[in-house]
């Protein structure tokens, strides 16, 4: 803008230094020549203005989005919920049998339901396939069943890193951006097709960071590899 304003101003000069040392430019060229310099000028000082304009309100939408997230975060990401979701690894310890595709678990505040990703999703995919539709919908139908709070969606994979090129094509960021991803392809799933407000869903990628079993087994790591629905009572909101 600045070096915009700056030519505009120097071809100024130059006209009327032209006006005045030669006389093949009538008073009216050089009339008409000034008056549309100045109508640039005006117009680049307008664009100024609209550019102000448009960055202030800009930071001003950054400023919301960044006071939005960091209300969601401290609302729904509390150390207690965390703490309830802790209680998975000994309720699955628990159980006298292999778990299942698909496990509700009661805990303090609501309930959770921990689906194996094999369910929802082919490998290295943040697609629902068709397996995994008609079972998050008859999920949706139970979590509408009843008054609820938040809902939670929490993405998790075991601890073998991507490798695969056609994977890190779609996840440059690896496992971490691979569970967050399935965690928004569930939520998004329950809003559009399942009916779920969607101002009650809140989603979230762990990666690798929060097995329920060590890494040390196809097994185990078949566990870790999992997407959990944290269902929060109509008062624990």
């Amino acid at each position: 803008m600045m070096m915009a304003k700056q030519k505009v101003l120097s071809g100024l000069t130059a006209l009327a230094c032209a006006g005045l040392m030669t006389s093949c430019v009538s008073q009216a060229e050089y009339d008409e020549s000034v008056g549309l310099a100045k109508s640039y000028q005006n117009q680049l000082f307008e664009r100024d203005i609209a550019l102000n304009d448009l960055t202030k309100d800009n930071e001003k939408l950054k400023a919301e989005l960044r006071s939005s997230r960091a209300g969601l975060i401290n609302s729904s990401f509390d150390e207690s919920m965390e703490g309830r979701l802790s209680e998975l690894q000994s309720m699955l310890d628990g159980l006298d049998r292999p778990p299942g595709d698909i496990e509700r678990f009661d805990v303090e505040g609501g309930y959770v339901f921990m689906i194996q990703d094999k369910v929802l999703f082919d490998s290295g995919s943040a697609m629902i396939g068709e397996e995994g539709r008609p079972e998050l919908l008859k999920l949706a139908q139970e979590i509408n069943g009843t008054p609820h709070g938040r809902i939670v969606v929490r993405g998790h994979t075991d601890s073998d890193r991507v490798v695969r090129p056609e994977t890190l094509k779609k996840f440059p960021n690896g496992n971490m951006q691979l569970s967050a991803e399935r965690a928004v392809s569930v939520g998004a799933f329950l809003e559009k097709e399942g009916n779920v407000a969607s101002r009650d869903i809140v989603v979230a990628g762990y990666g690798p960071h929060e097995p329920v079993r060590a890494n040390d087994s196809a097994d185990n790591k078949r566990l870790n590899r999992r997407v959990e629905i944290f269902v929060a009572d109509a008062e624990g909101r």
